[in-house]
């Protein structure tokens, strides 16, 4: 199984995450914030992904440092466990519904790090979760897995909707581009011999 585990401390957040790209969507999730939970677990679930993320942060100050933090561990693990990208499918792209929101995902394992997002929003929160912090996590995870990546959503209502169609489309999206191809008979698919950046 393609596994990595990556762990961040800083003075503002300690984190430790473990990914299994080959897993069956098993999770164990504590970061402190109840939504971010909720998204990381059917990220993982949806993605068939194993993960595991502890996370504790500067809760009392905002919910920034734990999300935008998160994002980086988990973009290094996704691109530690991915190793030399042999044999990847490495594109996919899907529309994504969520009751009557929907959002599109497209998704690149490039090695060349690129987040377009294009959700807007009509709250400035989810219960207690900033809502401009569903970008930060995406912009983390996109930077840190060297992915490209375009999430935009088409049209909804209502955010938590919304933000559950984002991570949930990145989620099936990743699925499909981490599989292994076996037409790619181990070749790194790409002209240039190469995936990493």
């Amino acid at each position: 199984m393609r596994k990595a585990s990556i762990k961040r401390k800083t003075g503002e957040t300690e984190i430790a995450v473990s990914v299994g790209l080959d897993g069956t969507g098993a999770c164990r999730i504590a970061t402190g914030i109840g939504f971010f939970d909720h998204m990381l677990e059917l990220f993982g679930r949806h993605a068939l992904i194993d993960l595991e993320v502890e996370a504790k942060g500067d809760l009392h100050v905002d919910f920034h440092h734990t999300v935008e933090d998160t994002g980086i561990a988990l973009g290094q693990a996704v691109s530690a466990a991915l190793g030399d990208r042999k044999g990847i499918r490495r594109y996919a792209s899907l529309e994504m519904p969520m009751d009557e929101t929907l959002t599109r995902i497209a998704l690149d394992i490039s090695g060349r790090p690129f987040l377009v997002f294009r959700a807007s929003f009509s709250q400035p929160k989810i219960g207690e979760f900033d809502t401009e912090l569903v970008r930060e996590w995406f912009q983390a995870f996109a930077v840190h897995a060297g992915v490209t990546l375009h999430v935009e959503t088409l049209y909804g209502d209502n955010n938590h909707h919304m933000a559950e169609s984002c991570f949930k489309g990145l989620a099936r999206a990743l699925r499909a581009a981490v599989e292994i191809d076996p037409r790619q008979d181990g070749r790194i698919p790409s002209t240039k011999g190469s995936l990493s950046g």
